[in-house]
């Protein structure tokens, strides 16, 4: 136990907050001593991740840190690996792949934590294909509020009524507890945010890596001819990932045009005659390009990554943090919504916004570049109406990245008082003190309420 370092403060939003204490586990049993002790004392937990998220869920309010860094265990097996929560995404990501196998979901930040996605049912780009993490997750060790150690594997069903909570019409979705009649407890404790349990480890499926693997980038003149493609490209049951890049995005990354399309296409081989007929398909178009090497598609990969660093170093620069969207609708709803986000940003926050992301899922990225108090209070309306708009549609206020603290206020868009009040009945029978996560979902201020 240590005095709590900045490290311990913040996420990768800038968000801060303020704690007592650090803990840094070694194993299972320290974790349920740490949480044992809590619950005896009533003192909140806060759970640690790597730091890469951006809504708040890991930045303490108060009480104790629970940091799971050392919990890296990691065992590649055939089919399945079982990983430490404090195992990072990109070594778990080597060691299968030395072993020809690939574990799906791959959030476009590779530093961070298994036990942070599935916190959040992290998903990213090859989601388009396989899901995100709750698709990949064959059981859990899980440490509850009052220091007990429990083991779920799928398929073992909850021993208590949850009531259900109605799923928006989205392929991806991450927004409070995913509560249904007979559910498993796996199923409960992903995307929980740690504020139903803290995860020490997971069980994991692998999949065999695919002969080969085309990559491409291909540029637009504007958002019509790239929904086009987008449109005609989904049908391809090969493709694995279909990422979207609009002016401002390519603008930042030095690259202008009016609109990217990044692709990943599985392969029979890399003598498949879908690479000749991806350049003869092309052939008219502004500008593309392609790679069948390990090598090229990483450097395809860090041009999509080098955005989102892009855009949070201009906010910080300009002395704010980012306001950023998570929303996603159904797919036949694509179009319309990315229009929407088009036609106000240009009314409000011409040349101070970008749009990027995983367009295959209909879950585009939008951010707001604020650089005056003004600006973060129109902007913060804005964001506001686009989750409007988005559960309007039938979609969802989070995708991937949950709602953490900064965030939390979009839950009561996305469901009834009644709903609400099932998830905070669960809250209650698992985390009667209403210690575990405090702040993240649900307000500081909530009661425990009635056991």
């Amino acid at each position: 136990m240590v005095e709590v370092s900045h490290a311990y403060l913040e996420d990768a939003s800038g968000f801060r907050g303020h704690a007592e204490r650090v803990f840094f586990p070694r194993c299972e049993a320290d974790v349920c001593e740490v949480l044992r002790q809590a619950s005896a004392d009533g003192v909140p937990v806060t759970v640690a991740g790597a730091g890469t998220g951006v809504t708040g869920a890991r930045v303490p309010m108060g009480g104790w840190v629970l940091s799971l860094e050392k919990l890296n265990r990691l065992e590649v097996l055939e089919g399945a690996a079982v990983a430490g929560a404090g195992v990072l995404l990109r070594d778990l990501h080597a060691e299968a792949a030395a072993t020809g196998q690939f574990y799906p979901p791959d959030p476009t930040e590779t530093a961070a934590s298994v036990g942070g996605t599935i916190g959040t049912n992290a998903s990213g780009s090859r989601s388009f294909r396989y899901g995100g993490t709750r698709r990949h997750v064959l059981a859990l060790c899980v440490v509850l509020a009052d220091g007990t150690l429990r083991r779920f594997r799928r398929g073992q069903k909850v021993d208590f009524e949850t009531g259900a909570v109605p799923i928006p019409k989205t392929t991806k979705h991450t927004a409070g507890y995913c509560l249904s009649p007979d559910m498993d407890w796996v199923d409960l404790f992903i995307g929980s945010e740690g504020t139903l349990g803290v995860v020490t480890e997971a069980e994991l499926r692998l999949l065999p890596a695919p002969a080969a693997l085309l990559a491409g980038v291909v540029f637009f003149d504007g958002d019509e001819r790239a929904m086009d493609a987008v449109e005609a490209w989904r049908a391809d049951p090969s493709m694995r990932m279909i990422e979207y890049f609009d002016r401002g995005a390519l603008d930042l990354l030095h690259r202008p045009a009016g609109a990217a399309i990044l692709f990943e296409q599985e392969l029979a081989s890399e003598d498949d005659p879908v690479v000749d007929s991806w350049i003869q398909r092309l052939a008219g178009s502004m500008d593309s390009w392609f790679a069948l090497s390990a090598r090229d598609r990483e450097s395809f990969r860090e041009f999509r990554h080098a955005l989102p660093e892009r855009v949070n170093d201009t906010v910080r620069r300009n002395g704010f943090l980012k306001l950023g969207s998570d929303y996603a609708v159904p797919a036949e709803q694509n179009r319309e919504m990315l229009a929407y986000y088009r036609r106000r940003l240009e009314a409000q926050f011409p040349r101070q916004y970008v749009i990027f992301g995983h367009v295959g899922d209909a879950h585009l990225h939008v951010n707001i570049l604020p650089a005056s108090d003004d600006d973060c209070i129109r902007g913060s309306e804005l964001m506001l109406e686009f989750a409007r708009k988005a559960v309007a549609l039938g979609g969802t206020v989070s995708a991937e990245h949950g709602l953490g603290k900064r965030k939390a206020h979009l839950l009561g868009l996305q469901y009834s008082g009644a709903d609400l009040e099932r998830m905070k009945a669960v809250k209650r029978r698992l985390d009667p003190q209403w210690l575990l996560g405090r702040g993240t979902l649900w307000p500081v201020t909530s009661p425990p309420g009635p056991r």
